[in-house]
């Protein structure tokens, strides 16, 4: 409460400002704690956060609330009803609930502190998140100790109703340009246009002597209108350099604002001494152009925001129930009313009621909770979720929600914490040096310029404080390493951020998994050994394989074409190791011979997915891989500059084969489980090597995840990969090496652009210092430098 008692709030003979919203109490304060609230509204918001401790919030932001005056109460009872309830919820399962809301009110560091601790004022809310730049809040809660309506009410009766629009219920992406920026550049146009058009008299060297009077009326007059401007067009350079210096922090706004201050207080001065005419056109177009870069900035980095939408994070398909066909269907195309074949491990991509089979699936993708939840026929089940039983046929409910797909992406639970990049980190340091570097020439350059002339002095500063700005270095990596995977995006190839570039150019070991990954099922061959195969076998083994989502399963299914499915009594499979169920009362089991008994040792056959039937022995199907194109090529260019190494769970027999593409045997590992697979990794870490793990995501998810670059070949599967740090489409796997080509060639980009800016600032502030360049030209100059690192980095 120290920081609170500190809190300072405008103070008149008539007006007291309102300690929550700060807005002036018109019409007399009403008063709780000593402190000043222009309505009832902003003191209910006080009493709550005062009530559980939360008045920090005051302590982030000296105005951080939203005024409530003149906001009418609404009414929320229709948020009881349940088909309401379910068109709102991502998820839900018996304890928890799961929802997002569009917070348009947010706006400031206290907003994001205090939405995030919700938790403090009502126990049955779990969790809360925010996107600041979306204005989404995403909240976790106990719905049997909180109820929809009262989260709903709680989030407007500190300020922040969400926006809950039901017309466009179905399609929740909000524009991320804020439109105050487009009102904000309106009125600094309007103004800039104005002033300059007042200031015509002076331009055309006209004696201000001879009509004193209209000429100092013109100068009032621009005051009136640089005002606004400079209040509320330039208001977030103002935020933003306070809260830098309140942390001891030295951001890229604060010489831009001691630029606009600078113009300001010397143009003003000189009106109203009458001494002359200022600088307020060149203040008005500064803002102008800094507000028109800022658009710019933000609109392009908006549509290149790494293109964070279902397809680029999900490239699989789905499989479509089509009468009694079935097909692929990528996720875009999925809609509601359609019915889906879920298999095995695979997931659930759209909200969906369970239609036919038996549902156990894992929510820990989305809840936490790792125990299997069973539905019953006609149940909800919830996109995200995994099928760890047998296959299920469900209707979609709800088109396929892009951004909630892409948040299970970016959930905390498979976030590998990698540590800043080095050339992010180096971003930073720069940016700060500039700060530093910019305000010690722009002080170094007034006190040089105040003894001999005033008005040049002034110029001179500001140009300074404006021409080298560093937004160029910070806009640098988003904009250079952003388009690169805008552009992999659009081939298929799909980075979870732009961190993962600066990985890429780290590695100096690439371990490759064999089947799926190196191996593809297109032109693969698949021969049986063992004894003849009865009808009712096929049909059982078909009936087994149907409900698996291996690359073998499928093989051995379209192996046995001819035979029809019948339905199993139950299915279970053991990762990396095989599948079991039973057909007719009879137990089947397929899989490695770990995991499959009985007169193995003494068959002599190869050993790849064997077949056993109530205990007895049956057969092997031997998996005759057929090798990706250009694994040859793709292997050399590797040896050039990293070591490469094999992980397969398969048997040796195919080590003939592959030691000649990898040079060395002692680099090919057979007969791994995951684990061992995952030990290998860390034993090459602990020896300093930094490791990208090639892998089809199934059962490499340990390996994955602990490598510095996870990343998935995918073909035609719908397994959820949440540990990779890439998702490639296995029709470009010949490009692997190009990945990490690009990534060097960003980087020296980067490194390019870094001098562009450096040079950049020197040229500019070797005018700028002799008072040979004018703030307004400065003004256009440092967005176009932006523009300039923008072209670069997306050329």
């Amino acid at each position: 409460m120290n920081q609170i008692a500190n809190k300072s709030y405008l103070q008149s003979q008539e007006q007291l400002a309102c300690f929550h919203c700060g807005e002036d109490c018109e019409s007399g304060p009403v008063y709780l704690s000593q402190k000043p609230f222009c309505c009832e509204g902003c003191r209910t918001v006080y009493a709550i956060l005062n009530e559980h401790d939360l008045c920090d919030y005051y302590a982030l932001n000296e105005i951080a609330g939203i005024s409530q005056k003149g906001k009418s109460k609404q009414a929320y009872a229709f948020l009881e009803a349940e088909d309401v309830i379910q068109r709102l919820i991502d998820f839900q399962d018996e304890e928890r609930t799961k929802v997002r809301f569009y917070l348009p009110q947010i706006h400031c560091s206290s907003c994001l502190w205090l939405l995030e601790n919700l938790h403090r004022i009502n126990p049955g809310i779990h969790q809360g998140r925010v996107d600041f730049l979306k204005k989404e809040l995403s909240l976790s809660f106990s719905h049997s100790r909180i109820s929809l309506r009262a989260v709903v009410e709680l989030l407007a009766q500190i300020g922040y109703p969400p926006h809950i629009n039901f017309n466009d219920l179905d399609d929740t992406q909000k524009p991320l340009i804020d439109k105050t920026l487009y009102y904000k550049i309106g009125l600094a146009g309007f103004a800039f246009g104005n002033i300059m058009l007042l200031s015509f008299p002076e331009y055309l060297g006209i004696n201000a002597s001879s009509d004193s009077t209209l000429v100092q009326f013109f100068g009032y007059l621009n005051i009136l209108l640089i005002l606004p401007v400079v209040l509320y067009s330039g208001q977030d350079y103002w935020r933003s350099a306070w809260q830098g210096l309140k942390q001891r922090h030295l951001n890229i706004d604060v010489p831009v604002t001691l630029g606009i201050l600078a113009l300001f207080v010397r143009s003003v001065y000189e009106i109203l001494s009458h001494s002359g005419a200022g600088y307020l056109d060149s203040l008005a177009g500064l803002i102008f152009f800094l507000l028109v870069g800022k658009w710019f900035q933000t609109s392009t980095y908006s549509k290149i925001s790494f293109d964070r939408d279902y397809k680029s994070y999900f490239p699989i398909a789905c499989t479509l129930k089509d009468g009694n066909q079935e097909r692929s269907l990528t996720l875009d195309k999925v809609k509601k009313g359609d019915q889906l074949i879920i298999r095995h491990g695979e997931l659930i991509p759209a909200d969906a009621i369970l239609i036919d089979g038996e549902a156990a699936i894992d929510y820990s993708f989305v809840s936490g909770e790792s125990e299997p939840v069973n539905t019953s026929i006609g149940q909800q089940l919830y996109a995200g979720g995994k099928q760890t039983g047998g296959t299920l046929i469900v209707e979609v409910s709800k088109a396929v929600s892009n951004s909630y797909l892409t948040q299970l992406w970016n959930e905390d639970a498979f976030d590998k914490g990698q540590a800043k990049g080095e050339v992010s980190a180096l971003a930073d340091r720069v940016a700060q040096f500039f700060t530093i570097f910019i305000l010690s020439v722009a002080l170094v350059t007034l006190v040089y310029w105040l003894p001999r002339d005033v008005a040049q002095a002034v110029n001179a500063f500001t140009a300074v404080l404006i021409i080298a700005c560093p937004c160029a270095v910070a806009l640098s990596i988003p904009f250079t390493f952003g388009n690169l995977v805008r552009l992999l995006a659009k081939r298929n190839i799909y980075f979870k951020n732009i961190q993962v570039i600066e990985a890429l150019t780290k590695i100096n070991h690439v371990v490759f998994d064999k089947t799926g990954t190196i191996t593809q099922s297109k032109n693969a061959k698949l021969t049986y050994e063992g004894r003849p195969l009865q009808k009712k076998w096929q049909g059982m083994i078909k009936s087994l394989v149907y409900h698996s989502s291996h690359p073998l399963s499928r093989r051995i299914f379209e192996f046995l074409d001819a035979v029809e499915i019948v339905e199993l009594d139950q299915f279970e499979e053991v990762k990396g190791q095989g599948i079991s169920g039973r057909v007719f009362g009879q137990l089947i089991r397929i899989g490695s011979v770990e995991f499959i008994a009985g007169e193995v040792a003494k068959s002599g056959l190869r050993q790849q997915s064997m077949v056993e039937i109530n205990g007895q022995f049956i057969g092997t199907f031997i998996y005759h891989g057929s090798y990706r194109p250009g694994l040859k090529n793709i292997l050399a260019q590797f040896k050039r500059w990293a070591k490469v190494s094999l992980l397969s769970g398969d048997n040796d027999h195919e080590r003939s084969r592959l030691t000649p593409l990898f040079g060395d045997a002692k680099q090919l590992h057979f007969q791994q489980k995951p684990a061992q697979k995952l030990a290998y990794i860390k034993s090459l870490q602990e020896k300093g090597q930094k490791v990208a793990m090639i892998g089809d995501g199934l059962n490499d998810a340990g390996a994955l995840r602990q490598s510095e670059v996870g990343i998935v070949i995918t073909e035609n599967t719908s397994n959820f990969t949440p540990a990779c740090d890439i998702i490639m489409d296995a029709r470009h796997f010949d490009e692997l090496p190009k990945l990490f080509a690009l990534a060097n060639k960003a980087l020296w980009i980067v490194c390019f652009t870094y001098f562009i800016a450096f040079l950049y600032n020197i040229i500019g502030l070797s005018y700028a210092v002799q008072g040979d360049l004018s703030p307004v030209v400065a003004a256009i100059l440092m967005p176009l430098s932006s523009v300039t690192i923008v072209l670069i980095g997306v050329g």
